[in-house]
């Protein structure tokens, strides 16, 4: 008994798990991360008041046709087709932040305020918020009108008065939006991990376990024609996906920067050679999201156009189709140049370079410096498009081989993309707290490399 109680000791996991409990501060973090995102979950099944459970079936059979409603319902983790208190989710603030974002890009007093430091952030952050809420006072009527459409009206009990609910329920739903954010804010203040991240990732993986069991349930009726082993190769495929994400969002060009040797006093300051991480796919996850926006547009054209008398658009509005899907892939490719060529700027690290006295062995400082890091950037880019377009695409192929739509989204996409990030970033700040106090890292190989 005793020696297998030192075998299980031996075990990594258990060792893991074991030092994790033994770093007060760490083990904390994890308990207060665990509490915020339960807090999370359970306000997600908290219906509005005045809707009625029972008629929603219609609006959860719209999210489940794919689209737009599908992608809000993924990202609020099932409290959008809930009508839920939560069902905005918190991607009014993810919309506020590409916007913020590109305002940094293209505006000047944006620009000027990213490079003030820790003070410009927070101004950022602050206009953020603000952008949040006006974004939250227009989408919300546009849910609850959604809701009542979808429903035909039944949703809301006929007792109430429209124009009381319509009020009272916007403000509802920008305060529940509010208050994931809050959380989520408190999760990367006192929990693990950055914590609108990880309430993304919480509202995405909620709907896996519900999706794998129809998948199993749907093969297991099939077991006589071999079902069980469509599973179990339909599994494998998923996990060598989600190593394919993985190397997609761990893969680095290193570019070597020498620093120049200065002595100050007695002290010699510079001469270490350094890098920088470079990666195939700056863009992250941006490009599908804009790819999938601009895929709603024609579809929405179809719908008022009547799309039974066109065969054209009667391919856009199928995500399993191949003209719909080489035009999704093109528009990610495309998207991923655009993107990268707006977020990294080869001028301006040059000169942050040269005027840290770096430079990079065999190049001249300056444009040079500029039109090298340039040229490594188009030349990566392009593998890495292809390889994000496969990633997108892969939903559909997983559909063509009969595997159900909520089991199919977890094969790429938007979702496989943001569960790889941020659990790799997650284990990143667990694995640093062990490093931190000299314990072991989570893998024997080698440390953790975050998405970012």
């Amino acid at each position: 008994m005793g020696k297998a109680i030192d075998k299980l000791k031996n075990i990594k996991l258990v060792k893991t798990i074991s030092n994790i409990c033994k770093i007060e501060d760490l083990r904390t973090r994890i308990l207060i991360t665990i509490g915020f995102v339960a807090v999370y979950r359970f306000g997600s099944y908290i219906v509005l008041p005045g809707v009625d459970t029972a008629t929603l079936e219609s609006l959860s059979k719209q999210t489940e046709g794919g689209g737009l409603m599908s992608l809000l319902d993924m990202f609020s983790g099932g409290a959008f087709s809930k009508a839920s208190i939560f069902a905005l989710g918190i991607m009014p603030y993810i919309s506020a932040s590409i916007v913020m974002q590109l305002l940094g890009i293209a505006v000047p007093y944006f620009q000027k305020m990213q490079r003030e430091g820790e003070s410009g952030r927070r101004k950022m952050n602050q206009y953020t918020r603000y952008l949040t809420v006006g974004i939250l006072i227009l989408q919300a009527p546009t849910y609850l009108v959604n809701l009542y459409r979808t429903t035909n009206g039944t949703a809301i009990y006929s007792s109430l008065d429209w124009t009381m609910f319509y009020i009272t329920s916007t403000i509802i739903l920008a305060a529940g939006s509010m208050f994931i954010l809050w959380l989520g804010e408190r999760i990367t203040d006192k929990g693990i991990g950055q914590g609108v991240s990880l309430i993304i990732m919480i509202g995405i993986i909620a709907r896996f376990p519900q999706a794998i069991s129809q998948e199993f349930l749907t093969r297991f009726e099939s077991m006589g024609q071999g079902g069980l082993i469509g599973f179990l190769v339909e599994f494998v495929v998923w996990l060598a996906v989600i190593a394919a994400a993985i190397l997609l969002v761990q893969g680095v060009r290193r570019v070597p920067v020498q620093y120049a040797k200065r002595v100050v006093g007695n002290r010699q300051y510079g001469g270490a050679r350094q890098y920088i991480p470079l990666k195939p796919y700056a863009a992250n996850v941006m490009p599908i999201i804009f790819a999938q926006a601009i895929m709603f547009i024609p579809i929405t054209v179809a719908q008022f156009m009547g799309a039974s008398q066109n065969a054209f658009m009667m391919q856009l509005l199928d995500n399993t189709s191949a003209v719909y899907n080489v035009i999704f892939a093109a528009l990610i490719i495309i998207f991923t140049y655009l993107y990268t060529a707006i977020t990294i700027n080869p001028t301006q690290m040059a000169e942050d370079m040269k005027r840290n006295n770096g430079f990079i062995p065999g190049v001249k400082p300056g444009k040079s410096t500029a039109d090298y890091l340039d040229g490594i950037m188009s030349r990566i880019t392009f593998p890495g498009s292809l390889f994000l377009a496969l990633i997108a695409v892969m939903p559909a192929f997983a559909s063509l081989f009969n595997v159900q739509r909520e089991f199919a989204q977890f094969f790429g996409g938007t979702s496989l993309l943001i569960l790889v990030g941020v659990v790799l970033d997650t284990l990143q700040h667990i694995e640093s707290h062990l490093l931190m106090r000299h314990y072991d890292g989570l893998l024997d190989s080698g440390r953790i490399r975050g998405a970012h």
